[in-house]
C-alpha cells in the first residue's frame, strides 16, 4: 500500500522545507501534532522523590521548562537557593534563559555544546566536588548522564521536574494515515491512552532515537522505519529513504 498521509507526532518545526521535498517528490502529505505536553511537576510529586534542593551546591539544566520548573518548585517549597548556586548547561541558550529567574552575571553558569560529554568536560577536575542535582523529565532517558557522572566518581542525584502529559486525541482517526512518526516513550503512551483498542494494521510506524524503540516494541507496534542513525541523521530522510525504497 502507497504511503500518502503521514502524522508526525511532534508540532510543525519552524523550517519545512525538508517536508515540503518530500511532498513535492513523492506527493506525501504531513500532518504535525503533538502527542503528549510536558508540565511541571507540582510540589507534592516533587516531595515524593525525598529531595532536599538546600543540599545541592550545583544544577544541571538541559531544558528551559525544568529551568521554570525548579524555580517555580523552589517557591513554593520555600528553599532560598543562594547566590554560590553553579548552573551547569547543556547549551548556551538554556543558560541565557536563567535570566528570567537570576542575576546572571552575579552568578556562576557554565554551558556545554548540547551533550553529556560537553557538560563533564565543563566540570572537570575544578568543580568536581559540588553535589549536583540532575533536573529531568519524567520521560527522558538519563543513562547518558548518569553513565558519565559515574565514570568521574561524581557526587549526584538525578531529580524528575517536568513529566510527560497525554493530549487529547480523540479527535484524531488513525487510520486517514498511512505511515506515524513517533519520537518520545510517551507518545506511546498516549497512544495507549487515547486509542485503546488500536490496531496497527498496514500502518507504517518511525522510530526516531533509541529510547522509543523499547517502548514501541513493548506496545506491540511494529517499527518499520528506525531513524537516528550515522546514515539517517533525521526523520525527513529516514522518510525519503523508505519511500524511495517502497515506491
Amino acid at each position: 500500500m502507497a504511503v500518502k498521509k503521514i502524522l508526525i507526532s511532534q508540532n510543525a518545526p519552524r523550517v519545512l522545507t525538508p517536508y515540503q521535498g518530500l511532498t513535492e517528490k513523492f506527493g506525501v502529505e504531513f500532518e504535525f501534532r503533538p502527542f503528549y505536553k510536558i508540565q511541571p511537576l507540582t510540589s507534592r510529586e516533587f516531595r515524593a522523590q525525598r529531595i532536599s534542593l538546600s543540599e545541592y551546591t550545583a544544577i544541571v539544566f538541559s531544558s528551559r521548562l525544568a529551568i521554570d520548573a525548579f524555580f517555580k518548585l523552589s517557591e513554593e517549597l520555600r528553599v532560598k537557593i543562594p547566590e554560590t548556586m553553579k548552573y551547569f548547561c547543556t547549551t548556551e541558550i538554556v543558560a541565557m534563559y536563567l535570566q528570567k529567574h537570576i542575576v546572571y552575571r552575579k552568578r556562576k553558569i557554565f554551558f556545554g555544546t548540547g551533550t553529556p560529554e560537553s557538560v563533564i568536560s565543563l566540570i572537570g577536575p575544578k568543580h568536581k566536588g559540588e553535589k549536583f542535582l540532575i533536573t529531568a523529565s519524567e520521560a527522558s532517558n538519563m543513562g547518558n548522564y548518569t553513565r558519565l557522572f559515574d565514570q568521574q566518581g561524581l557526587d549526584y542525584t538525578v531529580g524528575f521536574f517536568v513529566k510527560p502529559v497525554s493530549m487529547d486525541m480523540k479527535d484524531l482517526n488513525l487510520s486517514d494515515f498511512d505511515m506515524i512518526v513517533f519520537y518520545n516513550p510517551a507518545d506511546v503512551k498516549s497512544l495507549q491512552e487515547n486509542f485503546p483498542d488500536f490496531s496497527q494494521g498496514d500502518i507504517r510506524f518511525v522510530s526516531y532515537g533509541k529510547s522509543i524503540v523499547r517502548a514501541m516494541e513493548e506496545a506491540g507496534l511494529r517499527i518499520d522505519v528506525k531513524a537516528s542513525a550515522p546514515e539517517i541523521p533525521s526523520v525527513a530522510r529516514a522518510i525519503e529513504l523508505y519511500l524511495e525504497n517502497n515506491r
